[in-house]
């Protein structure tokens, strides 16, 4: 063979590689303990710790009670369950799934959680395979899902759950925080026929049964609105005459109580008594 041709067969070899798929990168979860999922290329982009103390969540005494119960026993190889925690906006649902995480994984190295966006969850089917033969065991949150998109999504977290021929994986916990129990938007029948309407929504209910863990986060009251302004001001040493009428008056500026709404009020208080927080 002479060189002309040796040379032409190497360009034709270097053409068909570059054609060809691309060699996946093993993902690497040595570095960090939270990571967010980017589907384009199936990238796992390392996030700093969640820094909110479990102990600060007041008012949901028996949720984290259930929650850490079942990601303790995920978390040691035990038999658990999908966990959905559901209920009104600003209760705690998100904060409480990572900061229970986080005093879990104090002391599981291999703990590891994955947030994944609620517009992406046609792409967990493979993100759950490519975790499914590792050695970490993963905690994947989807925060404030719903089915904007109709059966298919729902569709596609439910095969996701099950997994298919190979079944769900060992190692995968999924969670997810939704405002409503069904996970269904309210105008989910807008624009559909009733049998359209009726089959999507049996689709979407299907996939809230396939949580083994429900928790639910009924609206805060006056007392346990009170109860955690009180601990927060304890926590960051912050004291102001009339406490508890000052954070009743900014809840009816806001036009409701809970959790969230109660730190919105201490970081105005301690920005006025010009106390620094935690972010």
């Amino acid at each position: 063979m002479d060189d002309k041709t040796q040379a032409l067969l190497t360009r034709i070899a270097l053409a068909l590689e570059r054609l060809g798929p691309a060699t996946p990168v093993e993902p690497d979860f040595s570095d960090a303990r939270l990571f967010r999922h980017d589907p384009a290329g199936d990238r796992f982009l390392a996030a700093p710790d969640y820094t909110l103390p479990l102990d600060l969540l007041v008012g949901v005494d028996g949720q984290k009670a259930r929650f850490l119960e079942n990601l303790d026993r995920f978390a040691r190889g035990l038999p658990s369950n999908h966990a959905l925690l559901w209920g009104v906006r600003g209760a705690g649902k998100s904060s409480l799934a990572k900061a229970a995480f986080m005093a879990v994984a104090a002391s599981n190295t291999g703990l590891k959680m994955i947030e994944v966006d609620r517009d992406e969850v046609g792409a967990l089917p493979p993100l759950f395979d490519i975790l499914r033969d590792r050695s970490e065991r993963f905690v994947v949150l989807c925060d404030d899902l719903s089915f904007e998109d109709g059966a298919a999504a729902a569709k596609a977290l439910k095969s996701a759950l099950e997994g298919g021929v190979a079944g769900p994986p060992e190692n995968v916990l999924f969670v997810a925080t939704s405002n409503r129990r069904h996970l269904m938007p309210r105008d989910h029948a807008e624009g559909q026929g009733m049998i359209a309407a009726a089959e999507n929504a049996e689709e979407e209910v299907s996939v809230s049964d396939r949580f083994g863990l429900w928790i639910g986060f009924p609206p805060m009251d006056q007392a346990a609105y009170l109860e955690a302004v009180q601990a927060y001001a304890a926590r960051f040493g912050l004291t102001t005459p009339g406490l508890d009428s000052r954070a009743l008056r900014w809840a009816q500026l806001r036009g409701s109580r809970s959790g969230r709404v109660a730190w919105q009020f201490i970081r105005d208080l301690a920005g006025d008594l010009g106390v620094q927080l935690p972010t």
